[in-house]
């Protein structure tokens, strides 16, 4: 992109109010974070044509007004408020108020070009909605497991038993409803069993990224592994040579990554074989352990780009 001609907006969003930045330079203004006043930004924005419109995730606040400039086909980028900040203080800038942040969140976006926003169909939101109800029953029924185990007296066991009994019923019921889902939607459909032919990856791996992850396929190795997390960062100066660590992205995908290179480790004969190299060169575990779900990660996404199942040599 030529910077002369790209228009970056900065949107910083609080639960009540939008700070709006047009240009470094440009406009600045206000409105507050509601039904009426984001349709009126988002006929501001359709009439100026931005290159990029970014925002920080902010717990919840920006799906309305993301969800309404998505839906209007305008350039929307969500990043990380930390890697925001990390850039303020590399630049110097050191004071932090609404509209400084509106500003900065522009000069980020024209110095790194973020990935613009997929945002999620109705189906998939659903479908994110009950794997986390999933994953939220399968921890109550292991807490309830453990203390079935260290409980003696019978009516008490009972009762933990009964509870057992309704978890393992809720994540019976929990896994059809998904798998309906699924099924009624052909795009969805294809790539779940483009996702379950890899070895290691199951039906929850792929349900997790079909939900949580919708930019699966569209993006290059790079992008997608930073959006997800699982790209080191280098911590290096002069002879100095930190170790890589990981960190934001999504954590929900990075879980489900790392149990299915777990299994992968074991049953995936390109998983199996890196791993193995990289112990041989003395890396440590984890961090061969992350490897695998990078590398496996970077397979999947250049297979669901490619609609092709798993072959043995695929190598991405």
């Amino acid at each position: 992109m030529n910077n002369d001609t790209e228009i970056i907006v900065g949107i910083d969003i609080s639960k009540n109010k939008l700070d709006i930045q047009i240009q470094e330079d440009g406009q600045y203004f206000t409105c507050g974070n509601d039904i009426i006043d984001i349709e009126k930004l988002v006929e501001k924005m359709c009439s100026i044509h931005p290159t990029l419109i970014v925002l920080e995730a902010t717990g919840g606040y920006e799906k309305g007004v993301v969800s309404a400039l998505v839906e209007a086909k305008l350039p929307v980028a969500m990043v990380t408020p930390s890697w925001v900040r990390y850039f303020a203080r590399s630049s110097g800038t050191l004071a932090k108020t609404d509209k400084i942040d509106a500003r900065m969140l522009v000069r980020y976006g024209r110095a790194n070009h973020p990935p613009v926003v997929i945002i999620r169909t109705e189906l998939q939101e659903r479908l994110s909605v009950l794997m986390a109800r999933r994953s939220q029953v399968s921890l109550a029924l292991i807490s309830e497991k453990n203390h079935l185990s260290t409980i003696t007296y019978p009516d008490v066991k009972a009762l933990i038993e009964a509870s057992i009994q309704n978890l393992e019923q809720q994540i019976i019921q929990l896994e059809e409803m998904i798998a309906e889902i699924i099924d009624q939607c052909p795009e969805l459909k294809n790539n779940e069993n483009i996702i379950c032919s890899v070895p290691g990856a199951g039906k929850i791996t792929a349900a997790i990224l079909l939900a949580d992850l919708p930019e699966l396929g569209t993006l290059d190795h790079k992008k997608i592994a930073a959006l997800v997390g699982v790209a080191p960062f280098n911590r290096d100066s002069g002879y100095y040579r930190g170790k890589r660590r990981i960190k934001g992205g999504r954590q929900s995908i990075r879980k489900v990554l790392y149990m299915a290179a777990m299994t992968a480790m074991r049953w995936n004969p390109v998983i199996k074989d890196f791993y193995e190299r990289l112990l041989a060169r003395g890396k440590a575990k984890n961090v061969a352990i992350v490897a695998c779900m990078h590398k496996l990660l970077t397979i999947m996404n250049a297979m669901v780009r490619a609609q092709t199942l798993w072959r043995p040599v695929f190598t991405s």
